[in-house]
């Protein structure tokens, strides 16, 4: 087969390719159309291989050599991704990237073993991501892309989307213990087994931290995989059970003031009785039939999910007695099916790739609710809502090779939202329901002389909670609320180049923006939904990796953007919370003997906490490292430092009004989330 081809094919089937190579390492012979790629470092993102500058692939020698907090931290490999914690480790991380404080979820699509993480009207905010269910040894390739320019990639995606492709078979067993600072603990078995027809992966793991907060987390977790797997390149299918449950100890944001008045300390809290508990488990199938130039692929799930989540941001402001606890709980089943057709062949004979497909999913929500409770304890109902949420999607989009140094990519997608929502508070109850239809196209240059180019751009949205669109009264007040649209709009555009000319160096650069209809917010913590301004964003990205030696990779990575509100307001018109600057620095060194070692750089810089900007928070350095020894050739003792240099900075910050027993009236502070003092964690790794 002819590059261009095999080039072609790879770049518009570039998920299912990737998973196929990925695969055919651990497993066997792996599909001719892979050797067009050529892999720099842990990235196979070379020449010839993506749609845009911004597209990526991550994957398992980059997350083995990265030292790893908490599960999700995976992600800030993707440059500009930043991930941190406002609360308890049970609880979703929060997430910012390309001007968005995207909280736990919203505008950043994830998926893992081909089941979605976000969760649409969630208790605790829109799009809600938990990751502490992923087991990043099990992981075999995280494929992400950035702005809404990809026709499959629907709700939540306009800031980007991430998904994590679990082994087959993994290349060796893994029994892993960990022992470290604040009492962190971690036990890990998983390995394959060949059956007659198949193969059989299993996982487990249990993890239990106290963390340095004065009122230690407590924090428990057991996460279970099975995945059954069978066939080979052209037919291959898998049966993935996951299973997750965590309860913990909260310590939330605390004021400024409590801990420079002697009140608390810096690692203190305000009500040492937050915490939460959730579960999630799900069971999903996938399917893949390549047979000539056509392939289909097929994801299908079932998932059940829980969570109990106990918090207190305003201390005494609204009940001087009890406290402002309140509690949100949330209790769904969630089922979806994403068929997609692949057909290769010729028009106007040029090579065309035709990819079409359709998603549906229902998220049947039992309870969604939001309570006032004191010491865990449920003292009244704010409101209690039943919902039913169907969405169908349909996408094709078509690539052509109109030349040998051109071709283009042009897709559109379809969505339609359904809603029922049955309230507590009768004129909260009701149905509705909205469509949209987004078209995207990639325009790719080259390569010359080992360098691309892309022009992107494309329509993406984002849904609103369910129960903000048939509002019509606060469920706190009762005072006449405008209820929210369904759907948001948002359009991205950018430019881009990635280069392999200097040998050794793989560099890209992206240029790009975006505009949102809204910033439709629905404080989870208030039970209500806001429909803010319109906004725009834009930024640069500059993205490299170089291996001067064969053992030894050094990434850097540097994204800079703007976020503002495009409308006037006197109020002023910075986006609240929005990064504007984010810098990473890594090198690894691997098989050096029996040595390997890295370190890792994370920088994100000052932030607007209010709209006019007379507020900013500080900026965060961090550095962590690793160090690993091989005893022989099955067993390695690994350590971990993070927070290297024992420094006082914040995983997060805010500006709000809040009142501290003893206060007479709410005062507006910076309340933040300080970033943990210096950890040792040392793991013992056998592989068989």
């Amino acid at each position: 087969m002819q590059l261009k081809k095999s080039r072609l094919r790879m770049s518009t089937m570039i998920c299912a390719a990737a998973m196929m190579a990925v695969e055919a390492r651990a497993d066997g012979p792996h599909d001719e159309h892979t050797d067009a790629i050529e892999v720099i470092g842990h990235y196979e993102n070379a020449v010839g291989t993506s749609n845009a500058a911004s597209q990526g692939y991550i994957t398992p020698k980059l997350i083995e050599a990265k030292p790893l907090s908490r599960p999700a931290e995976v992600l800030e490999y993707v440059p500009g991704v930043v991930v941190t914690q406002h609360s308890g480790e049970g609880k979703a991380n929060q997430f910012f990237l390309r001007g968005f404080n995207l909280d736990h979820g919203t505008d950043f699509s994830t998926s893992v073993a081909g089941v979605p993480v976000n969760m649409p009207s969630h208790a605790h905010g829109q799009g809600y991501s938990d990751l502490n269910f992923l087991i990043p040894e099990l992981v075999s390739r995280i494929d992400y892309r950035k702005g809404p320019y990809n026709a499959q990639d629907g709700d939540f995606s306009s800031a980007g989307t991430a998904n994590f492709h679990y082994y087959d078979k993994l290349p060796k067993g893994i029994g892993e213990m960990t022992a470290g600072s604040f009492g962190y603990r971690r036990g890990l078995i998983a390995n394959s087994t060949e059956l007659p027809n198949g193969n059989l992966l299993y996982a487990f793991e249990v993890v239990g931290n106290n963390g340095p907060w004065d009122n230690a987390s407590r924090f428990g977790k057991q996460n279970g995989v099975l995945r059954y797997s069978m066939g080979n390149a052209s037919d291959h299918q898998s049966v993935t059970l996951m299973a997750y449950q965590a309860n913990w100890n909260s310590t939330d944001q605390i004021p400024s003031r409590a801990v420079s008045g002697g009140q608390i300390g810096r690692f203190g809290a305000i009500d040492p009785s937050d915490g939460g508990n959730t579960q999630r488990y799900s069971l999903s199938y996938e399917r893949r039939i390549t047979d000539h130039d056509q392939e289909f692929q097929l994801n299908a799930y079932v998932m059940r999910y829980r969570l109990r989540l106990f918090s207190d941001f305003t201390y005494f402001m609204n009940n001087p007695v009890n406290g402002d606890q309140f509690e949100q709980a949330d209790r769904r089943t969630v089922m979806g099916i994403a068929p997609t057709w692949v057909t290769t062949g010729t028009l106007l004979n040029r090579e065309s790739i035709l990819k079409f497909g359709l998603t549906l999913r229902r998220d049947a929500i039992g309870t969604v609710g939001l309570y006032n409770s004191t010491q865990r304890d449920r003292a009244s109902t704010v409101r209690e809502d039943t919902v039913g949420q169907t969405s169908v999607g349909g996408f094709a989009e078509h690539s052509l090779q109109w030349t040998d140094w051109f071709r283009s990519v042009a897709g559109a997608r379809v969505d339609k939202y359904n809603f029922s929502v049955s309230s507590n508070i009768a004129a909260n109850s009701g149905k509705t329901s909205d469509q949209i239809v987004s078209p995207k196209l990639n325009l790719i240059f080259g390569p010359f002389d080992r360098t691309e180019f892309f022009a992107s751009a494309g329509r993406g949205f984002h849904s609103n909670d369910a129960r903000g669109t048939v509002a019509k009264v606060d469920p706190t007040t009762l005072a006449p609320v405008t209820s929210a649209p369904a759907l948001v709009r948002s359009i991205g555009s950018e430019i881009g180049a990635r280069t392999e000319w200097i040998p050794n160096l793989q560099s890209s650069l992206a240029i790009w923006k975006l505009r949102l209809g809204s910033e439709l917010v629905f404080a989870g913590d208030a039970g209500t939904t806001t429909a803010t301004r319109p906004s725009k964003r834009n930024g640069v990205e500059w993205s490299n990796r170089y291996r001067p030696r064969e053992w030894l990779i050094v990434d850097a990575d540097i994204s800079t953007s703007k976020a503002e509100f495009s409308d006037f307001d006197p109020s002023g018109n910075r986006i609240p919370g929005s990064i504007n600057r984010v810098a990473s620095l890594g090198a690894s060194i691997t098989d050096l003997g029996p040595w390997s070692a890295s370190m890792q750089m994370r920088y994100f810089g000052p932030r607007p906490l209010i709209a006019d900007n007379s507020v900013r928070s500080m900026s965060t350095l961090l550095w962590n490292g690793r160090v690993g020894y091989k005893i022989d050739p099955k067993t390695r003792v690994v350590a971990d430092v993070f927070n290297l240099f024992n420094r006082s900075v914040s995983d997060i910050d805010y500006f709000y009004r809040s009142q501290l027993r003893g206060e007479t009236a709410a005062v507006g502070d910076t309340h933040f989330h300080p970033v943990e003092p210096r950890s040792l964690r040392v793991s013992m790794l056998v592989n068989f």
